[in-house]
Formats: structure tokens, C-alpha cells, sequence
């Protein structure tokens, strides 16, 4: 059974990476944009074991795809998007350590929200889909590392173009247009192909800042990672399904 699928986006928070135009390439910054990948990859390896353990361990599939248990399935479905919003407007009050669990909690809750691909999909193309955004994915991150070319006017349109995704989305979630689905899931690809690289761009000007330290510091590499974890997720799905091959 097909539980649909949501976009979810920490951009839409508005947190600010503005207050820096340089950018500096010191052992501080490659050492903040590796502890958000690391927390990036930590998340997307919990989301994959947990989506994988609710597709193949039968009691727990039939716990969750029963069919009197669909508000079960409806919270599955929304939890993430409460714990982005947790994490992000609790940025300033949480402690990290709070904030990391918080982050660990959302990573395995979205990979249980996501095991329905596995049922719907062949395991080859999901693998097949996965490897192809892994490469768009880390080209386009490292496009956005090494580009000199500012690109947040690009950002802000892109974000534009992902609140008209979302809106588009809702929209078809009740009509069921097939046409209009295969429409988000191209511009989608686009969209969050440009993310990437705005968001690796931002979060290295975040980590050359000095008015950004410590345990701040340390919180917003949580974010940065949350980020570019939706960035791949959302990239992934939206390349599934355009070129998954349903069982």
C-alpha cells in the first residue's frame, strides 16, 4: 500500500546565514562542512535501516500498513515535518545535545515514513535512483563549495519555485492529476538540484563567519545537515518518481 509522500524543507524557516559575504578557506570551515555531511550521511544510514526493517520484518509491516491503523500511518506521515519545525524555531532555545536527539528521532521516524517505497517500487530501481541522486547530489554540492559566483538571487527564486511545488502538490494530493504529478516531479528535480548547491554555498559562508561561534556554531551545523538531508531526500524522491519501476 502507497502512503503518499510529502516535501519537507528547513529553508522554509527562514533561518538567517546572511551576515557573511566572505569566504574564507581555513581549517575551520572544511571542518564545520564535514561535520554536516557526517551528520548528514548518519541520518540518511538511520532513515535507510529504518525504512528497510518496516518493509521486510512482517510485524512490524503489518503493524503499520494494517488498514485499521491509518491515522497510524497519517502521524508517520506528518512526524517529520514536526520535528523539522522543532528543530528549527527551537534553534535558539534548545541545548545541542536536545537539538541532537531531536535530529537522530527525525532521521529514524522519516525513514519509517519512507518504507512504503520499497513496497511500491523494485528494490533494483529504488538502488538504481539512489546511486544516480547520490551523483547529481555531490555534484552539485561541490559545485556550490567551490563556485566564486554568489548565488543567493538563484536561491531565493528556487525557494520561490519550492513553495509553488508544495502548494501544487497539496493540490494534487486531492485531484490525482497523473499529468500534473510527473510536472512537479521534473521542475522538483530542478529545484532541489539548484538547492543543493545554494544551501553548500550558504552553509560554507555560515562556517567562514565571525559572528557565528561556539555552541551556535555547533547547533546550525545540525541545521545545515537537516538541510541537505531534505535537499537529497526530496531530490530522491522526486527522481523515483520519474524513472521508478513500480512492482
Amino acid at each position: 500500500m502507497e502512503t503518499k509522500d510529502f516535501n519537507y524543507k528547513a529553508n522554509e524557516v527562514n533561518y538567517k546565514y546572511d551576515s557573511v559575504v566572505q569566504i574564507d578557506e581555513t581549517a575551520s570551515v572544511r571542518k564545520f562542512m564535514a561535520n554536516v555531511f557526517m551528520w548528514m550521511f548518519v541520518a540518511l544510514a538511520l532513515s535507510s535501516v529504518c525504512a528497510y526493517e518496516f518493509s521486510i520484518n512482517q510485524p512490524l509491516k503489518d503493524f503499520l500498513y494494517a488498514p485499521e491503523n491509518g491515522l497510524l500511518r497519517l502521524g508517520v506521515m506528518l512526524a517529520p515535518l514536526a520535528f523539522v519545525l522543532a528543530i528549527s524555531f527551537g534553534l535558539q532555545k534548545m541545548s545541542y545535545p536536545v537539538l541532537m536527539v531531536l535530529f537522530i528521532a527525525f532521521s529514524a521516524i522519516m525513514g519509517i515514513s519512507l518504507s512504503w517505497i520499497l513496497l511500491a517500487y523494485t528494490a533494483s530501481s529504488v538502488l538504481g535512483v539512489f546511486i544516480t541522486a547520490s551523483v547529481v547530489f555531490g555534484t552539485m554540492a561541490i559545485a556550490g563549495y567551490t563556485t566564486t559566483k554568489d548565488l543567493t538571487a538563484m536561491g531565493s527564486l528556487l525557494i520561490m519555485a519550492l513553495w509553488g511545488i508544495i502548494i501544487a502538490s497539496v493540490v494534487n494530493y486531492f485531484i490525482g492529476s497523473s499529468s500534473l504529478s510527473l510536472v512537479i516531479s521534473y521542475i522538483g528535480v530542478v529545484v532541489f538540484v539548484g538547492l543543493t548547491a545554494y544551501d553548500v554555498q550558504k552553509l560554507k559562508q555560515l562556517a567562514a563567519s565571525e559572528d557565528v561561534d561556539g555552541t551556535l556554531k555547533s547547533k546550525l551545523g545540525l541545521l545545515g545537515a537537516l538541510t541537505l538531508y531534505l535537499d537529497f531526500v526530496n531530490l530522491f524522491l522526486m527522481l523515483l518518481r520519474l524513472f521508478g519501476r513500480r512492482r
